[in-house]
């Protein structure tokens, strides 16, 4: 019984079927592209670096609507149209008794993900987008449709470290070569 009363205050309760499970027993996502040329993550060069992908760590700070369901979806898809991304899916999950939400978008280049606390004004993203998608263009759209005071956005290009990190794997190992005592003493008694 604690164990359930634990996951009631977590939101989640078993003796309901959530969203969750519901998607779970509808099927599989269909496959996005068929072809590498229909890709959608594919690397990308910036300033002559080259990388996965660019993830925002996005901050709202004084924002609004924060528990509101289908106010978050309807940013979530404006926010993919904006970037120019391809939506596979979104899930949330509304959390009691705050009213917080958590949740994602699902892209084709990657996703969107919320956490927010409505009772702090305060909500978390991750916006990650690789290919051509343009995930800067999804900071406005979240400024103004949670009328956020304050954002702070920090930005990583994912994988950009990979290039360096195939060459050092495949550089050849530096053993040391050590020499047998005699042709150490020949090779100084030559020179």
């Amino acid at each position: 019984m604690a164990f359930n009363d634990t996951l009631f205050q977590l939101g989640m309760d078993l003796t309901r079927s959530s969203t969750a499970q519901k998607e779970e027993s509808i099927g599989t996502a269909h496959i996005a592209h068929n072809n590498d040329e229909d890709r959608k993550d594919f690397f990308k060069e910036r300033d002559g670096v080259r990388f996965a992908g660019t993830h925002l760590i996005i901050d709202l700070f004084g924002a609004r609507r924060l528990d509101d369901l289908k106010h978050i979806e309807r940013t979530l898809k404006r926010c993919v149209e904006a970037a120019g991304a391809t939506l596979l899916h979104i899930h949330l999950h509304h959390f009691t008794p705050n009213g917080g939400v958590s949740g994602v978008a699902v892209l084709s280049e990657s996703h969107i993900s919320i956490h927010s606390w409505p009772e702090a004004d305060y909500a978390a993203l991750d916006v990650f987008m690789c290919g051509d998608a343009k995930p800067h263009l999804a900071i406005n759209v979240l400024k103004e449709a949670f009328e956020a005071q304050d954002v702070v956005v920090k930005e990583h290009l994912r994988g950009e470290e990979l290039e360096q990190l195939k060459w050092q794997a495949a550089a050849p190992k530096k053993a040391p070569v050590r020499m047998p005592k005699r042709e150490k003493e020949r090779r100084v008694a030559a020179a």
